[in-house]
């Protein structure tokens, strides 16, 4: 039997994971679209966090991001504050409601990684997360920039 190769890996490992995330939304009875949810992860993870922040980090629309955060908004799960420095732009923060939703989601995603790397060694998951995010970089730029930064989201 060969071994298989290197791009059935990772399909297979992005489609496990997702699987992990999937089963892990679901006992944790979150009704959010995954969508929604990156958005709400984006807004807890960028300080002063605006649309274009947002629409930058996640490569998004700024149309569907619009519908995206008026959804959220409406459905009291993030609040915009004015920007003092910019009054074209608001700084969006989540609500009590929506740092509930995430604290939820980080157990789910804590979760499926403990799962995944079950017997895994430390020193393996360093490598691994050290070459996936030199694969992510790579992958970004062609591999023509410094290796070390992590993206998410």
């Amino acid at each position: 039997m060969t071994e298989p190769s290197l791009s059935d890996t990772l399909h297979r490992l992005m489609h496990a994971y997702k699987r992990q995330l999937r089963a892990g939304i679901e006992s944790q009875q979150i009704s959010l679209p995954i969508t929604q949810l990156r958005v709400l992860k984006c807004i807890g993870r960028i300080p002063e966090c605006t649309a274009s922040s947002i629409a930058q980090r996640m490569n998004q629309d700024k149309g569907q991001l619009a519908r995206l955060l008026n959804e959220l908004t409406d459905a009291a799960l993030i609040d915009k504050m004015a920007n003092p420095q910019d009054r074209r732009s608001h700084f969006l923060v989540l609500t009590s409601a929506g740092k509930q939703i995430l604290a939820k989601l980080e157990v789910v995603e804590k979760q499926a990684a403990a799962q995944m790397t079950h017997g895994l060694s430390s020193k393996e998951i360093k490598t691994f997360i050290r070459i996936a995010a030199a694969m992510m970089e790579n992958s970004d730029d062609g591999g023509t920039s410094k290796r070390g930064t992590q993206r998410d989201g």
